[in-house]
C-alpha cells in the first residue's frame, strides 16, 4: 500500500453513516471513509454472522471487540480477539469471516 496525496485529518466515527450488508447469516454494519484509493472502515458483525462470499481483497484488519474467525480457502482457521490483527495481500489467499459472539473491526484496504 502506498499512501500519497492525503492531507492530515481526523475522523469522528460517530458521524460516519452506517450501511448494512447481509451475510449468509447475520448482518454486517459498515462505516466507510475513502482517502484517495484507500478505504477505511469500522465494521460490526452481529453474533452468528457468516460472510456470503470468499474475499480476495487485501486488508489490514484489527479486532477491537468480540472475536472474529477467519477461514482461508485452504482450510486454515484463525481466531482474532481484541488487540489482534491480520494482514493479507490482494489475490493472495481467499478468506471469509464469521463470528459466534459478534465482533467490531477496524479495516484498511
Amino acid at each position: 500500500m502506498q499512501i500519497s496525496d492525503i492531507p492530515f485529518g481526523t475522523t469522528d466515527w460517530s458521524t460516519v453513516p452506517k450501511t448494512e450488508h447481509k451475510g449468509d447469516t447475520g448482518l454486517a454494519t459498515w462505516q466507510t471513509c475513502h482517502f484517495g484509493k484507500i478505504r477505511v472502515r469500522m465494521v460490526e458483525y452481529t453474533p452468528g454472522y457468516l460472510a456470503d462470499h470468499w474475499c480476495v481483497k487485501g486488508h489490514v484488519l484489527l479486532c477491537l471487540e468480540g472475536a472474529l474467525t477467519t477461514e482461508l480457502a485452504d482450510g486454515r482457521v484463525f481466531v482474532l480477539k481484541p488487540g489482534m490483527s491480520y494482514q493479507v495481500a490482494d489475490d493472495a489467499e481467499p478468506h471469509r469471516s464469521s463470528t459466534a459472539v459478534g465482533a467490531k473491526l477496524f479495516i484498511v484496504d
